[in-house]
């Protein structure tokens, strides 16, 4: 019998993310050999769902691995890419990321930079397809950057893909299960997520959702890889309704909790949840003289990268700690040189937890000598 209600932290990191209690439970279940056709079922019944919310699961499979985010992302694009050059739109840590990725596998490539709080230019990206000296196979792109916030048209790139005969390759971590994706619409023939954002679940699973006959055309390549192996992982499964080796089981118990709540909810009602507490995030740093990088334009209203105050007393451990100590959770800035801090609006949180937050944001900066309208003199003071 449950007696106790599990004590609740308000993450305002870009993932995990705060979930419900109903969702912590349900890893509490019997031991159980995952080799076991019960487990087989479930593993089963959480793909085909993964892969129902962004398209039609006779279509699109969803390639389950234990791991991060990046253990899918490094799947796709060492799997995938097997006979072409890559072009990778990087406008964000996550999307170096993937060129890290392939430089550390020697998969040719081509880095299209792109500013981190802005829209890319979509026509200098289609010069760069187009001058390429090598022909250009695939692109990747991340569709929500969690450096910044920033949301990419990944409907406008699939587009331009589609007209120049290149696979897009998506990373949807931050995205998948809150801002609506359909594969087929916007051209995506593979795409990543996790268990631990906005589905919010439990981390320890990623996925690949692929066209199965994309999927099925990796039978006869070299492997670049062993465990991340995409189509030895999903051809095992099909085969076997079970991952190649260990999968984290009581992960996956909590991933189809997560999913029935999801359903209940759904992406749409989802995205407006979270939009509702980004509004009110914005409302509050803005009452309090703070700025943030990416318009609103481009702005996926699920994780917003904010200017640190212009205030020499101001350290974001400190005001980490601030918020640790009353049971919340920020994140440090991760754009360069830029001193910016990250605020998430995802997971079981609603407006009123960043109410909150801004309450906290207002009595931390006062206590440092931070205001809108307050000089130099006031910032180093601490005083009117």
């Amino acid at each position: 019998m449950r007696e106790n209600k599990i004590k609740r932290n308000i993450l305002l990191n870009p993932g995990p993310a705060t979930t419900t209690d109903t969702v912590k439970w349900s890893q509490v279940v019997p031991d159980i050999c995952p080799r076991e056709e019960q487990f087989g079922q479930v593993m089963e019944e959480v793909s085909t769902e993964l892969a129902r919310l962004v398209g039609d699961p006779e279509r699109y499979a969803a390639v389950l691995f234990g791991g991060s985010g990046t253990a899918a992302v490094e799947a796709m694009l060492t799997s995938v890419v097997y006979d072409g050059t890559v072009l990778i739109l990087n406008n964000g840590a996550y999307g170096k990321r993937m060129c890290e990725i392939a430089e550390a596998y020697e998969i040719p490539y081509i880095e299209f930079e792109s500013v981190p709080d802005d829209a890319p230019d979509l026509a200098a990206l289609e010069k760069a397809i187009r001058s390429s000296v090598q022909p250009v196979s695939h692109l990747a792109v991340v569709h929500h950057e969690t450096t910044t916030g920033l949301l990419n048209d990944v409907k406008a790139i699939g587009e331009l893909c589609a007209r120049y005969g290149i696979e897009p390759l998506v990373d949807a971590m931050s995205s998948y299960a809150a801002v609506p994706i359909d594969m087929t619409e916007m051209n995506i023939s593979f795409l990543v997520s996790s268990s631990n954002k906005n589905v919010q679940g439990m981390p320890g699973v990623s996925f690949v959702i692929a066209d199965k006959g994309k999927l099925e055309r990796l039978k006869h390549t070299k492997p670049r890889n062993y465990y991340l192996n995409l189509y030895a992982q999903y051809q095992f499964f099909k085969e076997s309704r079970q991952m190649r080796f260990t999968p984290p089981v009581q992960t996956i118990y909590a991933l189809r909790q997560a999913l029935e709540e999801l359903k209940l909810e759904g992406v749409s009602g989802r995205y407006a949840r979270y939009a509702k507490s980004w509004d009110t995030l914005i409302k509050g740093i803005s009452r309090l003289g703070l700025t943030h990088l990416v318009p609103e334009a481009c702005h996926s209203k699920i994780i917003t990268s904010i200017v640190e105050p212009d205030c020499p007393r101001f350290d974001f451990r400190e005001m980490h700690d601030y918020f640790y100590r009353r049971n919340m959770m920020i994140y440090p800035g991760k754009v360069g040189s830029m001193r910016t801090f990250r605020i998430a609006n995802i997971g079981d949180i609603t407006y009123k937890d960043i109410e909150t937050f801004i309450v906290l944001l207002e009595q931390y900066l006062a206590s440092i000598g931070y205001g809108p309208g307050r000089g130099e003199e006031a910032h180093v003071n601490g005083k009117e």
